[in-house]
C-alpha cells in the first residue's frame, strides 16, 4: 500500500539530484572537516529515505564498490554443508540443510538458497540505506544477486549452544582435541527450474561472507508443467483459459472432457522487458530471476456452472495430475457465488526470511480452499497487488504454487496494482517505482485477462446476475483517456434486466479512512459510478477491511436498515449512490485504523480475511469472512425488486 504521490515532470532530474546528494553524504561523511560539505546530516537522511518507504526501486548503489566475496577470517577446515535427501530435487518438498564442523556458533551464521547456482552473489555493502527503497524493512543480505530466501543457522535451537556435538581431531592416546557443533535447518524448495545452492555465510547480512558452499543441485526434471490457474474468457461460461509455466519451449497442451485437447500458445520474457531508469531496478539486476516459458491454452465447447477435469503437459516434459475444475455461470443466469479479495501476495513455508513477506497469504489461501472444495464459490477476483515480487521474478513461481489449490479449480480472474504496474517513466500514471521495474510485464503474462490489448489492462465480464467492471487504477482514467471512454460506454451499455447488478472494481480506493485516496481519481470517475446506478465497488490498497454508506462526494446518500435478522441492508429500488467496500485485508501486513474515521464509514475491521459475496437476481449478500476464525466479521445486503 503506498501513499498518493505523483513526482513532478522533473522528477527523474529531482531523483538524480537526490542520489548525487546521497552519494556525496555516504563518501564523505557528515563531518564539519570534509573536504566536501555534508548535504545532510543522518537524521535528515533517515527521514528522506523514510518517505521512500513503500517504494520498490533501487539505486545505482547497488552496483557501488562490489567485492568479491571471501572467504571469512581465520578459515575453518571443518566447515561443511550438506543437503538432504541426496536425490535430485522434486517439484514440491521440504530439504534439510546441515552446517557442521563449526568452531564457534554464532548468531549471525547464515543460510543462503542461491538461483541459478553460478549467481553472482558478491556482497553490495553500501546498500543499506538504500535497499529501504524496496519497501522492505526486514533485516535481509545485502548480496548482489538477491538470494531466494535465507534462514539463520540459529533457527535450529541446538546450535547456539552447540548440542550436537562432534570430534574433529583426537591426540595418540584417543583425547578430543578439537570439537565441533552441527545444525540443521528446513527449507521449503519449489521448481523453480534452474539449479540452486545453499550457501553457509558468516557475519550477518551486512557484511557476510562465505564459510561454505552446498554440491549444486538440480531438480528431477526442470521442464515439467506447473502451476496451472485458470481464467474466464468471455462472459458465456463455456470457455476457460488455463495458463500454466514450464521450462519447455515448446508447445504443450491440455487435455479435457474425454479427448478433447487444445495446443498451448507459448510466450515468454527476459531482462531486456524489465524497466529501468536512473536507478537500476531489482527487475533488470539483482532480482532477475529466469521464468521459464509461459504456455496458455483455451478450453471450449464447456457447460456453465459445470464441473469438468484436466491435466497440461506433453509426453516429453511430463504431465500434471488430473485436475477437476467447475467453470462459472454464464451471465444473465440467476445465482453467482464468488470470492473477492486484494493485496495478497505470499508467505514462506519454512522459517526463511523474504523480500516482502505477505504474512496472512497462506491462511487466507487455506480458508478459501476449503470454501472452493465445498462448492461454496463459482469464481474469484483478485484486484490487484498479487504476488509482490516487486522485481524478485522468482517470487511469482512461490505465488503461483501458493494459489494452485484455488486457482486450479475456479475462474481467477485480476486486476492491475500499483506493486505490478507502476514505475518511472514506464507509462503509468502513478510514478513511483512500486514494481520494481517489472511494469506490468510479468503480471499480464502470468494472467492474461479478457483486456482490449497489451498494457490496456481494463475489461468487463458478466457472471450469473452481475457485470463486472474491472479497471486499472495505474493507467490514465480522466475524462481525456481512452480507458475513461471504455468504463463509460461499457457501463452505459448494461442490460440491467440480464445483470441487474454492476460491480465497479479496482486496486487503489476512492475512500479510505487511512488515506492513501487520490482525489483526482475520485472527482473524474466517481460521476460515471452514479450515472450508472453502480451497486457495489470494491477496491484494495488499503491492508484492512472498511465498509461505507451509499456514499457519493464524500456524503452520505443513505443509510443501511437493518433487516428482520440484523443484517444492515441497502434497498437500491430508491437508489442514491454505491456502497463501497476495501477489501485488501488478504495477506499484506494489515494497516490500523486512526482515531478518527470518514463520516461515510459504517464498519472497519483490521483482520485477514476475504469477501464472501452470493447475488440472485434480487439480492446481494455480502460477508467479510476471518481467515483465521472462519467467522463473519461483518455483513450487509443490497435489494432490489
Amino acid at each position: 500500500m503506498n501513499p498518493y504521490i505523483k513526482f513532478p515532470p522533473q522528477s527523474s532530474m529531482w531523483i538524480t539530484f537526490f542520489l548525487s546528494c546521497l552519494l556525496s553524504f555516504l563518501h564523505h561523511g557528515s563531518s564539519s572537516s570534509s573536504s566536501v560539505s555534508p548535504v545532510m546530516s543522518t537524521n535528515n537522511l533517515l527521514d528522506t529515505l523514510d518517505g521512500f518507504q513503500n517504494y520498490t526501486g533501487i539505486s545505482h548503489f547497488r552496483l557501488l564498490n562490489r567485492r568479491k566475496l571471501g572467504d571469512c577470517l581465520n578459515p575453518n577446515p571443518y566447515i561443511e554443508i550438506d543437503v538432504s535427501p541426496k536425490s535430485a530435487l522434486e517439484d514440491d518438498q521440504m530439504v534439510t540443510v546441515t552446517v557442521s564442523g563449526v568452531l564457534l556458533p554464532s548468531k549471525s551464521d547464515w543460510v543462503g538458497m542461491i538461483s541459478p547456482s553460478h549467481a553472482d552473489v558478491d556482497v553490495c555493502p553500501q546498500n543499506l540505506l538504500l535497499y529501504k527503497q524496496t519497501g522492505d524493512f526486514s533485516d535481509l543480505p545485502l548480496l548482489c544477486h538477491y538470494p531466494v530466501k535465507a534462514q539463520y543457522v540459529s533457527n535450529d535451537p541446538g546450535y547456539i549452544g552447540c548440542k550436537k556435538k562432534e570430534c574433529k581431531k583426537f591426540d595418540q592416546r584417543g583425547k578430543c582435541l578439537v570439537t565441533t557443533c552441527s545444525a540443521s535447518i528446513t527449507f521449503h524448495v519449489i521448481n523453480i527450474r534452474t539449479s540452486i545452492q545453499f550457501v553457509f555465510f558468516g557475519a550477518g547480512f551486512q557484511a557476510p561472507c562465505v564459510l561454505a558452499k552446498s554440491s549444486i543441485l538440480e531438480f528431477a526434471n526442470p521442464h515439467k508443467p506447473l502451476y496451472g490457474h485458470l481464467s474466464s474468457v468471455d462472459s458465456t461460461g463455456t470457455s476457460m483459459r488455463l495458463t500454466w509455466v514450464s521450462g519447455d519451449k515448446n508447445p504443450q497442451q491440455v487435455q479435457y472432457m474425454n479427448g478433447k485437447s487444445e495446443t498451448s500458445r507459448v510466450t515468454t520474457f527476459s531482462q531486456d522487458n524489465m524497466c529501468t531508469s536512473g536507478l537500476p531496478s531489482p527487475a533488470k539486476d539483482f532480482g532477475w530471476h529466469d521464468p521459464g516459458y509461459i504456455h496458455s491454452a483455451i478450453m471450449t465447447g464447456l457447460k456453465p456452472l459445470t464441473g469438468f477435469s484436466y491435466r497440461y503437459g506433453s509426453n516429453s516434459a511430463g504431465w500434471s495430475a488430473r485436475i477437476n475444475f467447475k467453470t462459472p455461470p454464464s451471465g444473465g443466469s440467476d445465482e453467482l457465488k464468488f470470492l473477492a479479495f486484494g493485496d495478497m501476495g505470499k508467505a514462506p513455508r519454512d522459517a526463511s526470511v523474504e523480500h516482502y513477506i505477505q504474512p496472512g497469504s497462506i491462511t487466507v489461501v487455506q480458508a478459501m480452499a476449503d470454501e472452493v472444495s465445498s462448492g461454496n464459490a463459482d469464481s474469484i477476483f483478485h484486484i490487484g497487488d498479487i504476488s509482490y515480487a516487486t522485481g524478485f521474478l522468482v517470487e511469482w513461481d512461490f505465488f503461483l504454487n501458493l494459489i494452485s489449490p484455488v486457482a486450479s479449480k475456479l475462474s481467477y480472474m485480476t486486476a492491475i496494482g500499483n506493486h505490478e504496474r507502476d514505475y518511472v517513466n514506464s507509462g503509468s500514471i502513478y510514478i513511483t517505482p512500486d514494481s520494481g521495474g517489472e511494469c506490468g510485464v510479468p503480471y499480464e503474462s502470468y494472467f492474461p485477462m479478457p483486456t482490449p490489448a497489451k498494457d490496456k489492462p481494463w475489461y468487463s465480464i458478466e457472471q450469473g446476475s452481475v457485470h463486472f467492471v474491472v479497471i486499472s487504477t495505474e493507467h490514465d482514467w480522466s475524462k481525456s483517456s481512452e480507458q475513461y471512454q471504455w468504463m463509460s460506454k461499457d457501463m452505459a451499455s448494461v442490460d440491467r434486466s440480464r445483470t441487474p447488478w454492476v460491480i465497479f472494481t479496482g486496486h487503489r480506493p476512492m475512500y479510505s479512512s487511512c488515506g492513501s485516496v487520490d482525489p483526482r481519481f475520485l472527482l473524474q470517475v466517481e460521476p460515471l459510478l452514479l450515472t450508472n446506478k453502480v451497486d457495489l465497488v470494491l477496491f484494495g490498497h488499503v491492508h484492512n477491511y472498511e465498509r461505507t454508506c451509499a456514499v457519493y462526494r464524500n456524503q452520505c446518500k443513505a443509510m443501511p436498515k437493518k433487516g428482520a435478522d440484523g443484517v444492515d441492508t441497502y434497498d437500491n429500488n430508491n437508489y442514491e449512490a454505491p456502497v463501497h467496500a476495501i477489501i485488501g485485508m488478504a495477506g499484506f501486513k494489515l494497516d490500523s485504523f486512526p482515531p478518527k474515521a470518514g463520516r461515510w464509514s459504517i464498519s472497519r475491521i483490521s483482520e485477514f480475511g476475504y469477501a464472501r459475496v452470493h447475488t440472485t437476481k434480487t439480492q446481494l449478500d455480502f460477508e467479510f469472512v476471518n481467515a483465521y476464525t472462519k467467522k463473519v466479521e461483518d455483513r450487509f445486503r443490497i435489494i432490489r425488486s
